[in-house]
């Protein structure tokens, strides 16, 4: 089956260009709940009127519902679920257990795709996300063309791959640094790009920034490994922009040579980059975008603007005349969808009679549409004439009613009575237990409620297993790309480990085929109630709500899922595989902790784990043991970089409620986020 091209549009006249230069589908956003809320998107009504103009030209629409929502924005979520059904769409794309919770239950039959901001990267995440009902999933952008293929074979649902645009530096989903920078999340639509400004170390500039990607060579590679989907980047991106690119890709499917120096024109930073496809992941990868590329978009707007100034004729129309002494006809057929005109009576011929050649040459003129004839066929009685002006008249007519048939909304079922939103809160212990996440196993100290190592700790020192016994939760990798999809499950049933942490959706389906106990980390994104219902459905035994959500509403999240939060540590600000700090030598004598430097000059570390994926740290610790936010069941210490006498230290700050005297944030639990 031939993939699909998945076009952005960010308003109206992006939806016109992708659709003119030859989209399959587009994805666009209404009015809420969508990653690019600053986009012109499709609020206040207009998400039916560019369903309608999409499905006339036989273009599919996908509705991104991809953001993370609070509990206070539940009830106008249900409102979405409701807009989106009533308007037809083809598919919803989703972030948050929450809104794909809420869509299963209100409108089960309209397509789910999993967003890439879930963070799909390998093969469980993917069976995963197939278990919570999703017909697609969108691979993240860091894999290589094998691991695509991996993954594609054997998840049973769709798969969904980004070929040209934008890279951001983080995995998707995993980047919290626009909210603990700016107030502005990126989970919830309002990402600043704080990675595009000059994070540097000795030897790079700008190591947040990456160039953008670039694919379109390898979409025959990628469409025989069975990708279901070519999906372009770009919704804050201009008209001429996805022109450009749908054109491009559409040639590069067709086997057909495209035009690089125009799509690096329109837009790129320092060019392309397809290091993630190829696995060459060093240096080369990263770029900036500077007054030459700005400059040289001014050169090629105008060219392309014609791309999508005349209507594409891709709709495929049957016609067929019956003209006869009692009645002029004409039956338009199009996919399903069909009518027939009547036009005015057959007049004898006086000198030139109507035959099906003239008549085709009349009902053939269909520029100005999107339709084309390629099926004609005329009975026509000898010795009649109709007019030239009545054929095309007809033609219109049929033409137009055709278009209103397609266009014509096909509503999804909706129930009667929606099913109940999560129960109130019961009642959290008056003291919370105190959770001790340590980076090493040597930083262990202290008498914490529950140890918590990553998993590569505990191969290096097996013994805290028997150790710690039932208090020991095992950390699996945040990142996990490896195709070997039993590895961890192995080792996690040889040494003995009964409880892990799962910082991402992967690690829940490890659990679940090991058979043991699980736990959801911050990286899960935790938000609201609903979020919480659904990981206690998928068997978790507590989780770690979001460190973006502020104390006012954790305190109030409802239903029975025991929860926490981080309470102290170093914040994981990103996840990338990517390396930002890696020298021209490689890895050289890098100890596995760098650092990057922002603009004013203020540090973060950079932890390297296993030569697998990276995370970028805060640069100072959140410290909160004096307002302790409420309605909690325990409290995480991350300790990343801390001798065990520190560790200690704040252990008995908190257990005192005892305020840091050194340079600390309140984070984001007592701040508003967008």
């Amino acid at each position: 089956m031939r993939p699909e091209i998945l076009a952005p549009a960010g308003g109206f006249e992006q939806l016109t260009a992708a659709v003119r230069c030859g989209a399959d589908a587009v994805y666009l956003g209404a009015g809420g709940f969508n990653a690019r809320r600053n986009a012109q998107n499709f609020g206040d009504g207009k998400l039916s009127e560019a369903v309608r103009y999409a499905h006339v030209r036989g273009v599919k629409v996908h509705l991104t519902v991809n953001t993370l929502v609070m509990d206070p924005e539940l009830p106008a979520l249900d409102g979405a679920v409701r807009e989106a059904a009533e308007s037809g769409v083809d598919a919803v794309i989703i972030q948050d257990l929450a809104v794909n919770a809420r869509f299963r239950d209100l409108c089960p039959d309209l397509p789910r795709h999993a967003s890439t901001q879930m963070t799909v990267h390998n093969l469980d995440g993917a069976r995963l996300a197939a278990d919570l009902g999703f017909s697609r999933v969108v691979l993240a952008r860091e894999l290589t063309l094998r691991e695509i293929e991996h993954i594609t074979a054997r998840c049973g649902i769709e798969t969904e791959v980004f070929i040209h645009g934008a890279l951001c530096m983080c995995m998707s989903g995993q980047c919290t640094l626009s909210s603990m920078l700016g107030g502005r999340s990126g989970n919830r639509g309002f990402c600043a790009q704080p990675c595009r400004l000059d994070f540097h170390n000795a030897e790079r500039g700008y190591a947040l920034s990456l160039k953008d990607m670039s694919h379109l060579k390898y979409l025959k590679e990628l469409a025989d490994i069975g990708v279901a989907s070519f999906k372009i980047e770009g919704r804050m991106k201009r008209p001429e922009y996805v022109a450009a690119a749908v054109t491009a890709a559409r040639a590069a499917l067709d086997g057909e040579a495209y035009d690089e120096d125009t799509l690096r024109a329109v837009f790129s930073r320092s060019g392309f980059t397809d290091g993630y496809l190829t696995g060459k992941r060093d240096a080369s990868m990263f770029g900036v975008r500077d007054r030459e590329d700005v400059a040289a978009a001014g050169e090629v707007l105008g060219r392309l603007a014609g791309l999508y100034r005349k209507e594409r004729q891709n709709v495929p129309v049957e016609l067929s005349l019956i003209i006869s002494h009692s009645r002029t006809t004409l039956r338009a057929v199009s996919g399903n969808v069909s009518t027939t005109v009547e036009g005015p009576s057959a007049e004898p011929a006086r000198t030139l009679q109507t035959t099906p050649e003239i008549a085709r040459k009349s009902l053939i003129k269909t520029g100005g549409t999107s339709y084309f004839v390629n099926s004609f066929s005329a009975d026509i009685e000898p010795g009649l004439m109709v007019p030239a002006s009545a054929l095309n008249a007809l033609r219109r007519e049929a033409l137009e009613k055709l278009t209103e048939l397609r266009g014509a909304p096909s509503p999804w079922k909706l129930p009667e009575v929606a099913p109940a939103l999560p129960e109130p809160r019961r009642e959290a212990p008056e003291r919370p237990e105190i959770w001790g996440r340590f980076e090493k196993s040597a930083q262990i100290c202290g008498n914490f409620d529950r140890i918590i190592l990553p998993l590569s700790e505990v191969e290096k020192s097996p013994q805290v297993v028997e150790k710690y016994g039932d208090k020991l939760t095992v950390e699996l990798p945040s990142l996990f790309f490896d195709t070997e999809d039993d590895k961890i499950v192995e080792k996690l049933r040889k040494l003995g480990i009964k409880d892990v942490l799962c910082e991402t959706l992967y690690a829940v389906n490890i659990a679940r085929r090991a058979g043991i106990t699980s736990r959801g980390g911050a990286g899960l994104n935790v938000m609201n109630s609903l979020a919480l219902s659904e990981l206690r459905r998928l068997g978790l035994v507590s989780a770690t709500v979001s460190f973006e959500l502020n104390a006012g509403k954790i305190a109030a999240l409802g239903g029975q899922m025991p929860r926490g939060i981080v309470a102290y540590g170093r914040l994981p600000l990103m996840r990338f595989r990517a390396c930002p700090v890696r020298g021209k030598r490689g890895c050289g004598s890098c100890t596995g902790v760098s650092k990057l430097i922002d603009r004013r000059g203020t540090g973060f570390p950079v932890l390297c784990h296993q030569k697998q994926y990276g995370t970028l740290l805060n640069s100072v610790p959140l410290h909160i043991a004096d307002k302790i936010p409420k309605n909690l069941d325990f409290l995480t210490l991350y300790f990343t970089l801390e001798t065990p006498e520190e560790a200690e230290a704040v252990l008995e700050q908190y257990r005192n409620h005892i305020p840091s005297a050194g340079p600390r944030t309140g984070g984001l639990y007592f701040r508003q986020i967008l």
